[in-house]
């Protein structure tokens, strides 16, 4: 039984090891059958005629290769990925006339000139094609042997194609069923996680209000990741608000130590952002900024919008004694520059300066506006269920 990594595979080692043996098997087999054709004259043995119908035959697999590569991968790629059938058709029709023609030229110049290279006469006699057959005749003989290995080697394709998409449905099936178990074990930590702040909030109600502040911050934070992060597009003032939430429980971290200002436009219409897309750099602010800068730490953070168009400058001081230990471009830099590229090819304007004593982001994104409903905000006595 033929290893399944050579009729699979698609390293070049394999691929080429499988296509040399289909084309052996197809000559070897192709002689076999002509041996038992006598060319009109009933006293050549099967035998004797065997080692020059298969030497013949090799020699015309280079006609029949042509046909059958041409189909695999000209005309039926056209078929099968861009949905065309007529252009498919006129190409095998073209290259199989070509190849009949080649094969013909085979017949009556190349093969009686190298023929007798490759055997020894004993093998050579009464060996002529039987008198009087014309070129039609020979070349709808080849029309006929030059499709069999076109269709065998087509088949094999569409087996080889039909296998590997079986193969990759039972993985996807698989990893959806390993994805909804995970999801099934996840959704116990944000329930918990809700209760837990739902009853510490409400117990810092009346003894800590501020603190009771910062857990609602961090319980919207945190809804706001799990519910929207997921979403495509969210609305601009969710991300914002976020953003605030952020900062507010970082100023309570920080106290008078740092010196932070911060501008976010109150009225974004209907605008939507990709969701988390400007945290990361507001984080790194604080992470590679303030929690490393021990003297006179400061973080300046301007956000406008000019119609669709949302510019951010954000800047930080660095102390120049932290700065050569500093990563260059962190974790949550590169990821929120890939998803730029891939969310906003064509509509962002991304700078980041690196220097000495101070990290600056300047970022230019074109934001489309969304067909939301606006749902009207009801004033109520907070809670922090997640539901």
């Amino acid at each position: 039984m033929l290893n399944q990594n050579l009729i699979f595979s698609e390293k070049w080692s394999a691929r080429i090891k499988r296509h040399l043996l289909f084309w052996l098997v197809w000559g070897f087999y192709f002689g076999i059958l002509h041996a038992a054709n006598p060319f009109g004259q009933a006293e050549i043995s099967f035998f004797k005629n065997l080692p020059f119908t298969i030497t013949e035959s090799i020699l015309f697999l280079i006609p029949q290769i042509i046909l059958a590569y041409t189909v695999l991968y000209l005309a039926l790629p056209l078929y099968l990925e861009k949905n065309k059938i007529i252009e498919p058709i006129l190409i095998a029709l073209f290259f199989w006339f070509i190849c009949g023609w080649i094969n013909l030229f085979m017949v009556n110049t190349i093969n009686p000139a190298v023929i007798p290279w490759l055997l020894p006469e004993r093998y050579l006699e009464n060996t002529s094609r039987t008198p009087g057959t014309s070129n039609f005749m020979a070349l709808m003989a080849n029309f006929k042997g030059a499709l069999t290995p076109t269709a065998g080697a087509v088949s094999l394709k569409f087996f080889k194609h039909w296998y590997l998409k079986e193969q990759r449905n039972l993985q996807l099936q698989k990893e959806k069923a390993e994805a909804q178990l995970q999801l099934l074990t996840a959704q116990v930590h944000p329930h918990f996680l809700f209760n837990t702040l739902n009853n510490i909030y409400s117990q810092t109600q009346i003894t800590s209000p501020e603190g009771s502040k910062m857990i609602l911050e961090l319980s919207d934070m945190l809804r706001y990741i799990l519910d929207e992060g997921s979403k495509s597009q969210v609305p601009l003032k969710k991300e914002l608000t976020m953003l605030q939430d952020y900062v507010n429980l970082e100023k309570v971290r920080y106290g008078n130590k740092l010196d932070l200002h911060i501008s976010i436009p109150s009225e974004t219409g209907e605008l939507q952002i990709a969701p988390l897309m400007l945290l990361p750099f507001l984080e790194n602010c604080f992470k590679h900024g303030a929690s490393k800068f021990l003297r006179f730490p400061w973080i300046n953070m301007v956000i406008e919008l000019k119609d669709n168009i949302l510019l951010m400058k954000l800047m930080n001081g660095k102390d120049l004694e932290q700065t050569a230990q500093l990563p260059k471009s962190g974790l949550g830099i590169m990821n929120v520059k890939k998803r730029l590229e891939l969310l906003y090819a064509d509509k962002y304007e991304l700078k980041i300066t690196d220097e000495a004593d101070v990290f600056i982001v300047d970022l230019r994104l074109e934001l489309a506006a969304g067909n939301e409903e606006k749902v009207p905000i009801v004033e109520t006595t907070p809670t922090l269920r997640y539901a």
